[in-house]
């Protein structure tokens, strides 16, 4: 589903993605559009503008999610500003891109967020490792935590930076059923559900060392 309040845009970007096989189940212009047909037609994908006339794309995610709590949100936006790119990720969304994205960076994109996947727009992914660094630790945070073990805690890191299984058993020498292997065992000692939610994870508790450099 397609949210954007522009038409020339919105049907541009609908018309594109049904090109490239992807089926467009919806468009919408607003927030309350977007939670009403998020509801009515369940979509697995919703690409998420930030400005509406009735609200923000942040109230949208949010409003869209509570339709349809599957759905994955890739907010698509001119804007990339720090507050905007901070609060769509805290009302859910999967990741963000930039307008100015190319056609065959916003199928990757779109298809990764289908496969749950975190994806930014280069540059942004760092400004949300540092944000969610500064302001998510207590000094009790991890005084609970679950223990993962030395390659548990390298999968995650590498998880953390959206790379797939292919490419983090590429990257670690390793089959790609033992990526998911290590995958399912920290979702269970984490009691998270998607591996988005494991990416948030790591995030928050300073797992991604080498993405915060990127």
């Amino acid at each position: 589903m397609v949210v954007d309040d522009h038409p020339l845009w919105r049907d541009g970007v609908a018309r594109d993605l049904a090109e490239e096989g992807f089926d467009v189940v919806a468009t919408a212009d607003g927030v309350a559009s977007a939670a009403t047909r998020a509801a009515a037609v369940r979509p697995d994908v919703v690409l998420m503008d930030m400005q509406m006339p009735d609200g923000t794309g942040t109230e949208a995610t949010a409003q869209v999610l509570r339709a349809h709590p599957a759905a994955r949100v890739l907010v698509l936006s001119a804007s990339d500003e720090r507050d905007d790119v901070l609060d769509a990720i805290k009302a859910g969304a999967t990741g963000y891109l930039v307008k100015s994205a190319q056609r065959s960076e916003l199928v990757a994109a779109v298809v990764a967020t289908g496969d749950g996947q975190a994806v930014f727009t280069p540059g942004l992914a760092g400004l949300v490792l540092g944000e969610y660094r500064r302001i998510s630790r207590a000094p009790d945070t991890d005084a609970d935590d679950p223990v993962l073990t030395p390659r548990e805690t390298e999968v995650l890191r590498h998880v953390a930076k959206g790379m797939s299984s292919k490419q983090i058993a590429t990257r670690l020498d390793i089959s790609t059923r033992t990526v998911e292997n290590h995958v399912g065992a920290t979702l269970r000692k984490l009691q998270l559900g998607n591996r988005v939610e494991l990416t948030r994870y790591a995030i928050e508790h300073d797992l991604d060392d080498d993405a915060a450099q990127a």
